[in-house]
């Protein structure tokens, strides 16, 4: 088992599996608990029922703890894709991290919690080569079923540290500005631009004072700067 940083715990799961041959590690994927505590979140990981787990979970306190080796196929992502390639599980890392989600009192990540995610993180991307662009919400990947980790979670934080990327309107190309072009430019992003939640989904990592699912001038300025960030 991968032990990463002080306080990391190993609490072995059972719910994983083989990574395809040849399948390279190349997304990052932040998930929150969304269960009323930590015990409950991690006692459902570690369930071979239930059929679900992560690589890591990151309790409040900043403990760290390893269910999967990375190098296995944990079960994190569920229907998902992301620039037109689903089975997300089988590139990805997965780390849970302990919130209890919309459905039970969600709530800001302590400070001590986003510092142990964020030396996490930057131990997965170094050891996998993830691009700061390629670390992402569970909402980001499958829009239609997931909000996680949300509004409340601190992005722009991490992007200031090389994980995950914020907008800078600096960078938008003006080019495109009409609402007409948004699934587009969504689907350019890596969105599944089929999907009506999408934009709703955008806003929740990239504009989250805005969690309309409309196309306001500032989500598409915020959706253009990424697109010229990353040169899609």
């Amino acid at each position: 088992m991968t032990r990463t940083g002080t306080g990391c715990i190993d609490r072995p799961s059972p719910n994983h599996g083989p990574r395809p041959e040849g399948a390279r590690v190349e997304l990052l994927i932040l998930h929150y608990t969304g269960m009323p505590t930590a015990d409950s979140a991690l006692t459902r990981l570690c369930d071979p029922e239930a059929q679900v787990s992560a690589h890591y979970t990151v309790d409040e306190d900043g403990t760290v703890y390893a269910h999967v080796p990375e190098d296995r196929r944990a079960w994190h992502a569920g229907l998902s894709s992301w620039r037109g390639r689903s089975d997300v599980n089988s590139r990805s890392i997965g780390i849970e991290i302990v919130n209890p989600g919309h459905e039970f009192g969600y709530r800001p990540f302590p400070a001590v919690q986003m510092a142990a995610v964020a030396d996490l993180c930057l131990d997965v991307m170094g050891r996998h080569g993830i691009a700061p662009a390629d670390v992402l919400g569970h909402s980001d990947i499958a829009p239609a079923r997931k909000e996680d980790p949300g509004e409340l979670f601190d992005w722009p934080g991490l992007a200031a540290r090389g994980i995950g990327l914020w907008p800078d309107p600096a960078a938008a190309d003006d080019s495109c500005d009409s609402a007409e072009d948004v699934a587009a430019l969504l689907g350019r992003y890596g969105y599944d631009a089929a999907e009506s939640r999408a934009l709703l989904s955008f806003q929740r990592h990239f504009h989250p004072e805005h969690l309309t699912g409309e196309a306001d001038s500032e989500t598409l300025l915020r959706l253009r700067a990424l697109l010229r960030m990353t040169g899609r």
